[in-house]
């Protein structure tokens, strides 16, 4: 059974995250709410996606980011079959590299 995370709480909580300017502040936020290790295991999971779109295979996935290869199989599966929410993110952050090289 899966548990619906959309509540009150979590609204208030992405309000929080999309008030943040830059990553100084994500930086601080963070830091206050969630554990390093938590940070840590985000953002392993952030480059083990990045990785599998790019087409590389679970050992060069698991011996660059340490990530286990069940971790690497759910990330798997949420971009296979999840909300699209890693592609969404992916698209938005190359369009806005593009658009600061344009401004060079």
């Amino acid at each position: 059974m899966s548990k619906n995370i959309r509540t009150p709480a979590v609204d208030q909580l992405f309000e929080a995250i999309l008030c943040l300017k830059n990553i100084e502040e994500c930086y601080t936020f963070f830091e206050d709410i969630c554990t390093v290790n938590e940070i840590l295991s985000l953002s392993q999971r952030f480059e083990v996606a990045k990785m599998l779109r790019n087409q590389k295979t679970y050992l060069e996935i698991a011996e660059k980011t340490g990530a286990s290869t069940a971790t690497i199989s759910r990330v798997n599966r949420s971009l296979n079959y999840g909300n699209d929410g890693y592609d969404m993110v992916f698209s938005r952050m190359k369009n806005k590299k593009s658009e600061k090289q344009t401004e060079k």
